[in-house]
C-alpha cells in the first residue's frame, strides 16, 4: 500500500541521493517497490508529489515547542525549521517552488494569533522571521550541497575591517542565525512599545 506521506518520504530519499535534477517518479516507484503508474493514483503529477515533499520538510507537527515566551517560542520554531531544511540540503530549494505560506496557511494564522504585538506589525514579523529563516537555510544548504564555503578567504591586507569582524564573531552558524532573529525581534518590540511603525527610529 502506498500512502501520500510514505511516497513523499521515498521521494525525499531520492532527492537526498540524486538531487532535484536527478529526481524522477520512476526512481520513487523503484524505492517503494511499485510500478510508476501506481504513484498516479495518489498524485496528479510530479509537481504534486514534490509539493508533498516540501510539506514534509516543513511539517510543524514534527516540532515540539517547549518555550513559553512568545519570542523564544518563535525563535525555536525558526531554528527547528532551519534544521529540518539543512538535514536535506539538496531538497531545501523546494520552498522556492512551493511557498510555505501556501502550504501552511493554518500555521501562519496561528502565528499571528500568538503574536502579542500590535496587528499593524504582524506581517512585518512574519516577513522578517520567514526571510531570515529561509534565506539562512537556503544559503547554508547550497554551501553544503556544493562544498562552496559561505565566506570566501578574506585577505587582511585588502579587507582589514571585515577580517576583524570575522575574527571577533563569537557565534557558530546556528548561533549567529539565532542572534540575528533575536536582534530583529528586539527591534519589533521597540516599534511596538514606541508605537512608531511606519516611521524611522534612531539607532
Amino acid at each position: 500500500m502506498i500512502s501520500r506521506r510514505g511516497a513523499a518520504q521515498a521521494a525525499l530519499a531520492v532527492i537526498d541521493e540524486h538531487g532535484l535534477d536527478g529526481f524522477s517518479m520512476a526512481l520513487v516507484a523503484k524505492r517503494l517497490g511499485v510500478k510508476p503508474p501506481s504513484l498516479y493514483h495518489h498524485f496528479r503529477d510530479r509537481r504534486e508529489l514534490l509539493a508533498e515533499v516540501a510539506l514534509l520538510l516543513l511539517d510543524p507537527g514534527m516540532f515540539e515547542l517547549k518555550e513559553v515566551d512568545w519570542a523564544e517560542r518563535l525563535i525555536e520554531l525558526c531554528r527547528k525549521t532551519r534544521r529540518s531544511l539543512l538535514t536535506h540540503p539538496k531538497a531545501a530549494s523546494l520552498i522556492l517552488h512551493f511557498f510555505p505560506r501556501h502550504l501552511l496557511l493554518d500555521e501562519y494564522d496561528r502565528a499571528v494569533r500568538e503574536d502579542p504585538l500590535a496587528a499593524e506589525l504582524h506581517l512585518a514579523v512574519i516577513e522578517g522571521t520567514e526571510k531570515i529563516t529561509f534565506g539562512s537555510a537556503l544559503f547554508e544548504a547550497f554551501s553544503r550541497s556544493t562544498d562552496v564555503p559561505s565566506f570566501p578567504p578574506v585577505d587582511a591586507a585588502i579587507h582589514p575591517t571585515l577580517t576583524t569582524s570575522l575574527a571577533a564573531n563569537p557565534f557558530g552558524d546556528e548561533e549567529l542565525f539565532v542572534e540575528t532573529l533575536r536582534m530583529f525581534l528586539a527591534g519589533a518590540k521597540m516599534r511596538a512599545e514606541a508605537k512608531s511603525w511606519g516611521t524611522r527610529l534612531a539607532i
